[in-house]
């Protein structure tokens, strides 16, 4: 099953929606979005979106760094999924704190410069959407990626908890190719929105590497983000970005299901093997990935444990450090080895 970025399961301070839907046989978010939710998650990169208009329908505009999400045009923010990352809110305004919740999304969102924009969605304006995502609570948080719905959380989230599964979501982003990114000109948060927002401007060569890959140069991507590591070794941002590109890279143009054939017929190749875990990473399967590199790190030696080790350190990288299943992988593969 597809990995998703994930949060405490409890849902400190939603509010039951139970008053206000009372269609139990209503689609469900997934069939709202094209594809599933909780059980699939975000479509690979390349896979099916919900551009099929399966979607219900609503959105006013999508410069901004949040948009209004209704029942007349949904379709809208369902297929700008393909190349910005979305991430929706679900509210009600008879429940003051999920409307402020809402602000306080907003407000981390700011500190992304437009890697994703965030879409309001008011559940008693709008019940065509309270029926497709089936809300029983609120407020709830979903992430939109390539047509399809990526379940965050549900309750009242403080703004350090945010950040974490946030990063989550915009590195599986990255590694589906999903990078574009919003121009904020007005916070249209809601009906009492009345600011305005700069995007805050990337470094130079972080720009130049976000740029290169929305237009596919992948190799220009690598050397922008190269160079930004060879004039300061400490950005992590620009490691990150490396890694992940160097993800795409090795992935372009792989035929999954031979990989996967090579893989199954020769279990101690490590070139095979090694190819399975990216498109294992790049689809949301982190942990099989890890499981496979391990495995294979334990069972060889010599050149090829050292290949299988170095490989695995890269999808690290690419997962980043700070992420709980690296930091069991690194903890497994010092088993491996020793």
């Amino acid at each position: 099953m597809t990995e998703q970025p994930s949060s405490p399961p409890a849902l400190r301070g939603a509010v039951d929606l139970t008053a206000l839907t009372g269609d139990p046989a209503a689609p469900s978010a997934a069939s709202a979005a094209g594809g599933p939710a909780a059980a699939g998650g975000p479509a690979a990169a390349g896979g099916p979106t919900a551009s099929s208009g399966a979607a219900p329908t609503g959105v006013a505009g999508r410069s901004g760094l949040v948009v209004e999400g209704t029942d007349a045009g949904f379709s809208a923010i369902i297929n700008a999924s393909v190349t910005v990352p979305s991430v929706a809110v679900l509210w009600a305004g008879q429940f003051p704190e999920s409307r402020d919740y809402l602000d306080t999304v907003v407000e981390v969102a700011r500190t992304y410069g437009g890697r994703f924009q965030v879409v309001s969605i008011d559940v008693e304006q709008n019940p065509g959407l309270l029926r497709a995502f089936q809300v029983q609570t609120v407020p709830v948080t979903i992430g939109l990626l390539q047509g399809q719905p990526v379940p965050l959380f549900a309750g009242l989230q403080p703004a350090d908890q945010l950040r974490p599964v946030l990063d989550q979501l915009l590195q599986l982003a990255v590694q589906q190719g999903v990078t574009g990114r919003v121009t904020i000109e007005a916070a249209t948060t809601g009906p009492d929105a009345d600011g305005e927002a700069e995007e805050p401007a990337l470094p130079p060569l972080h720009q130049e590497a976000f740029d290169a890959i929305e237009r596919g140069d992948l190799d220009a991507a690598a050397a922008a983000y190269d160079t930004a590591l060879k004039e300061n070794p400490a950005d992590a941002e620009a490691e990150l970005g490396l890694a992940q590109v160097g993800l795409m890279q090795r992935t372009q143009g792989v035929d999954p299901q031979a990989a996967r054939a090579a893989a199954a017929e020769r279990p101690d190749d490590v070139a095979a093997q090694t190819a399975v875990a990216d498109l294992d990473v790049l689809g949301g399967h982190v942990e099989d990935a890890f499981t496979r590199l391990i495995d294979l790190v334990r069972g060889s030696a010599g050149d090829e444990r050292e290949a299988a080790r170095a490989h695995l350190l890269q999808l690290f990288a690419v997962v980043g450090g700070h992420d709980e299943r690296v930091r069991k992988a690194r903890t497994a593969l010092m088993s491996a080895l020793f």
